[in-house]
C-alpha cells in the first residue's frame, strides 16, 4: 500500500474518530446555505407534491409552521422523513441517504421561520356560520359532530389557509385520502352511494349521508362505480367574500387546542 492510500485512510477513520466523538451534536445546527438548498433540491422532487413548494400544505400538513405535535425535536423530525408515519400516506424516503435526509430536515426547520399568512376573517363568525351551514353533521370537532367527512380538530395546524379556501370553493379538487365515493346498484334495482369504509376481494362497506353503514358482497350487486376525485360535500363558492374569510379564518383556528 503506497503512502497515499495509508494517508486517506488514516483522514478517514479521524474523520470517523470525530463524529463518534459528537453523539449529541444536530446536523442540522452546522448546516451550511449549501446544505439546505441541496435539502430543498431534495424536498421539491419528493415532498412537495403533498406537502406545497413552500411547506403551506396540500395533500399532506403545512410544514412552514412549528405545529405538529409527532416531532417535538430533530431526531422526530428525521425519523418521520426516513420511516415516514403509518396508518397514512406519507411514505418513508428509502430512497435518500442519511445525509439527505438530514439535509431535507434541515430544510423543513427553515420553513418553520418563514412568517405565515394570517387569515383576514373573523373565525368568531366562522364559527357561527360553521353551525348555520350544518357542517358538524358531517365533520368532528373535538368529539363532537358526525363522521362521514374528515375530522377537524387540528386541520387547522395541517392544511395552510390556502387549502382549506380551495376545499370550501372546490371540495372534489383534492379528495382526503380514505373518503373515496362509491354508487352501487343491487340487483333488486336499488341504488345507493355512501363513503367508502372498508373493501376486500368479495365485499364492500360504505357509509351513507346519514351515517348509516352499508355492507354489500360483491357478487350480488348489479353496478359498483367508484367515483374518483368526486367529493359527497357540497362547495360554498356561493358564500358572500366575507363569509368565506371568516369560515376559513375559524378552520385555520382549529390547531387541537381544548
Amino acid at each position: 500500500m503506497n503512502w497515499n492510500w495509508r494517508l486517506c485512510l488514516l483522514a478517514f477513520f479521524l474523520a470517523a474518530a470525530i463524529a463518534a466523538a459528537r453523539p449529541g451534536q444536530d446536523p442540522i445546527a452546522t448546516m451550511t446555505p449549501d446544505d439546505l438548498a441541496h435539502g430543498k433540491r431534495l424536498y421539491v422532487g419528493h415532498c412537495a407534491l403533498c406537502h406545497g413548494i413552500e411547506g403551506g400544505g396540500g395533500r399532506g400538513p403545512a410544514l412552514n409552521q412549528n405545529a405538529s405535535r409527532r416531532v417535538k425535536d430533530n431526531m422526530a423530525l428525521y425519523g418521520v422523513i426516513k420511516n415516514g408515519v403509518d396508518g397514512t400516506e406519507m411514505p418513508g424516503a428509502w430512497q435518500m441517504t442519511d445525509r439527505e435526509v438530514w439535509r431535507v430536515a434541515g430544510y423543513i426547520r427553515s420553513l418553520g421561520r418563514v412568517e405565515t399568512a394570517t387569515p383576514t376573517g373573523d373565525a368568531g363568525r366562522g364559527r357561527d356560520l360553521y353551525g348555520a351551514k350544518g357542517c358538524g353533521g358531517c365533520h368532528i370537532i373535538r368529539g363532537e359532530g358526525g363522521a362521514s367527512g374528515p375530522e377537524l380538530t387540528e386541520i387547522g395546524a395541517r392544511r395552510s389557509a390556502a387549502y382549506l379556501r380551495e376545499a370550501l370553493i372546490d371540495p372534489a379538487a383534492s379528495v382526503p385520502e380514505g373518503f373515496l365515493t362509491v354508487s352501487v346498484t343491487t340487483r333488486d334495482g336499488r341504488n345507493l352511494r355512501g363513503v367508502r369504509v372498508n373493501e376486500d376481494s368479495f365485499t364492500i362497506q360504505l357509509r351513507d349521508d346519514e351515517n348509516h353503514f352499508r355492507s354489500f358482497r360483491k357478487a350480488e350487486l348489479k353496478d359498483l362505480k367508484k367515483e374518483f376525485g368526486v367529493s359527497t360535500m357540497p362547495s360554498y363558492k356561493t358564500l358572500a367574500a366575507a363569509e368565506l374569510d371568516d369560515l376559513v379564518a375559524y378552520l385555520a383556528s382549529l390547531r387541537g387546542e381544548k
